[in-house]
């Protein structure tokens, strides 16, 4: 294969979220995150994370179906639109885009009686 044909990607946002905005954060994303669910063409599934060790520290993570489906989206006025609340709660931000190119599920386990 070549280029990101047949990869689905990961999108990971680290971001630093003072405090005093942990729920103005909270809120956008609830906002954000039904709009780009019902109606994102590629976007497959997100999360939103805290750091165990930072409160202050957040990650936003998205699957898409490929790559270039979340570049399109992210070029759009509503990618824009749909963001500005989000961008408003954080002071530092670093994005990076990964394609998956192997992955293991957990296997249900089967106890013996």
């Amino acid at each position: 294969m070549t280029g990101t044909e047949g990869f689905r990607a990961r999108i990971v946002f680290l971001l630093k979220v003072p405090l005093e905005y942990e729920y103005d954060f909270l809120d956008a994303y609830e906002q954000i995150r039904y709009e780009v669910a019902r109606g994102v063409p590629g976007h497959l599934r997100d999360q939103v994370c805290r750091s165990a060790t930072d409160p202050e520290q957040w990650m936003i993570t998205s699957e898409w179906r490929d790559l270039d489906s979340f570049v399109a989206w992210e070029a759009t006025e509503e990618h824009r639109e749909l963001a500005a609340p989000l961008r408003k709660c954080f002071t530092e931000a670093r994005s990076l885009r990964f394609e998956i190119c192997a992955e293991t599920s957990a296997q249900p386990t089967t106890t013996s009686s």
